[in-house]
C-alpha cells in the first residue's frame, strides 16, 4: 500500500522523550512503578483534581481494572453506548456481566442521558460512558442516575484528557475514569492508558488489583512484612520506559491539545460553507465545555458518498478512515449483549461519519489541502 502524502495520523516527539528514556535505563529500573511512572500519577492528580491515577499499559486495562472494582459478577448488567471501541464492552463480559447497549444523542454522539434510566433493572451495577471525540457527555444528569439507582459510574474518557465539563475535567467526575496513551491519542506513549479513582473506598483495592491481586505495594511502604495474593487482579503496570515517555508528553499537554485545538478550528471554519449548503454536517460544539481537539469528523450524506469520498482522498494523498461499527450490530455484541429501545442515530452515524486527518505537527497547508480535497469532491457530479 502507498504511503499517504496526508496520514490520518503520526506519531511524534514533543519533548524529553528519548532523553527520560536513556535516565530510566541508566538508573536500571525499566519494571513498572519507577520515577517516572511516579510522576506521571503526579502529574494527573494534581492537574486532573482525581483522587489517585494508576498508569496501566492501555485503556483496556483500565476499563477491565473499573469491572473488578465494581465488582461484577455473571448475570449482572452494565449501561453503556454501542458506539463506542469494544474494549468498553469487553471488560464487562470479561467478568460475566451483560453490556447494556443504548443509542447516543445526535449532536455530540455521546450517549443519550435521556435513554439511560429505562435501560436500569433491578440487575445493573454500572453505566460507562463515552466521551466520544473529547466531548463532554451530560455527567450532572448521568451522576444524578447514579446516586438514584446505586450505581458506579466509570468515564471511558480514552479520547478526552484535559476536555473540561463545566469546569471539571473529565474522568474526574464519575465514580472511576479511564484514559489512553495509545498512538492515536493526544498525549501518547505508543501504547499505554490510566486508571482515575474518584471514590475513596476503591483506592486500596485497585492498588492491589493493579498488582496481580497482592499486597505488594504495602510491602514496599512497611506496611506489612511481607506480600502475598490477596484478590484478583493481573499485571497491568506499563513498563518504565513508557512512564518515561509519557513523563516528557505531559509536560507539554498544554502545547499539544492546542495545536490540536488549532487545526479543529481551522477544518470548522473552512469546511462551514458546505455545512451551510446542506452538503456535509460538522461537529456539535457545546457551549459549557472546553474540548481538546482530538478529533475532527464530517458527517456525510449516505453510506456510498462516504465510501466515495474515502476513495477520492486516498486516490490524492489523504488518509481519511471512518470510525466504529456499532457493538450492538457486530457479532460479539449479539453475543454477548443486549439492546435497550432503538439504535437509529448509531446506526445512522456509524454509516456516515468519516475522521480526517489530525495530529500534532499537521501544517495549514496540510489542512488546505484536506478542505480543498473535499470542495473539488462535492463540487463534481453527484
Amino acid at each position: 500500500m502507498e504511503t499517504p502524502r496526508i496520514p490520518f495520523n503520526k506519531p511524534f516527539v514533543v519533548g524529553k522523550e528519548l532523553y527520560y528514556i536513556a535516565q530510566a535505563v541508566m538508573a536500571g529500573h525499566l519494571s513498572g512503578d519507577g520515577f517516572y511512572t511516579k510522576q506521571c500519577h503526579l502529574w494527573l492528580e494534581e492537574r486532573l483534581g482525581c483522587g489517585r491515577a494508576f498508569l496501566t499499559h492501555s485503556c483496556t486495562a483500565a476499563l477491565e481494572m473499573a469491572a473488578i472494582l465494581a465488582d461484577l459478577h455473571p448475570g449482572d448488567e452494565v449501561v453503556m453506548p454501542s458506539f463506542t471501541f469494544v474494549s468498553t464492552a469487553n471488560a464487562v463480559v470479561l467478568r460475566g456481566a451483560v453490556p447494556v447497549f443504548v443509542d447516543i444523542r445526535a449532536d455530540s454522539l455521546n450517549i443519550d442521558e435521556r435513554l439511560i434510566e429505562a435501560a436500569v433493572t433491578p440487575r445493573t451495577r454500572m453505566i460507562v460512558v463515552v466521551h466520544y471525540a473529547g466531548m463532554p457527555c451530560a455527567m450532572d444528569e448521568i451522576m444524578a442516575i447514579g446516586r438514584k439507582y446505586d450505581l458506579v459510574v466509570v468515564e471511558d474518557a480514552a479520547q478526552a484528557l484535559l476536555s473540561r465539563y463545566r469546569g471539571r475535567y473529565l474522568g474526574s467526575i464519575g465514580h472511576l475514569g479511564c484514559l489512553s496513551f495509545h498512538e492515536t491519542k493526544n498525549v501518547i506513549s505508543g501504547e499505554g492508558g490510566a486508571l482515575l479513582v474518584n471514590a475513596p473506598e476503591f483506592v486500596k483495592r485497585a492498588e492491589i488489583i493493579r498488582e496481580k491481586g497482592t499486597n505488594r505495594c504495602q510491602f514496599f511502604r512497611g506496611e506489612v512484612d511481607k506480600y502475598t495474593w490477596v484478590d484478583v487482579g493481573s499485571s497491568y503496570l506499563p513498563s518504565e520506559l513508557v512512564g518515561a515517555f509519557l513523563c516528557a508528553q505531559l509536560e507539554h499537554s498544554d502545547e499539544i491539545n492546542a495545536a490540536r485545538c488549532r487545526i479543529f478550528d481551522l477544518y470548522y471554519e473552512s469546511l462551514r460553507p458546505l455545512e451551510q449548503q446542506g452538503r456535509l454536517l460538522l461537529p456539535f460544539i457545546p457551549s459549557d465545555c472546553a474540548t481538546n481537539g482530538h478529533l475532527f469528523y464530517i458527517i456525510t450524506g449516505s453510506l456510498e458518498e462516504r465510501t466515495r469520498l474515502i476513495d477520492h482522498l486516498k486516490s490524492m494523498g489523504v488518509l481519511a478512515v471512518f470510525h466504529y461499527v456499532p457493538l450492538h450490530s457486530s457479532p460479539g455484541g449479539r453475543r454477548f449483549g443486549r439492546v435497550s429501545g432503538d439504535m437509529a442515530v448509531s446506526d445512522d452515524i456509524s454509516d456516515r461519519l468519516l475522521r480526517l486527518p489530525l495530529y500534532y505537527g499537521m501544517s495549514d497547508q496540510d489542512v488546505a489541502e484536506v478542505v480543498s480535497r473535499i470542495n473539488e469532491f462535492y463540487a463534481g457530479p453527484g
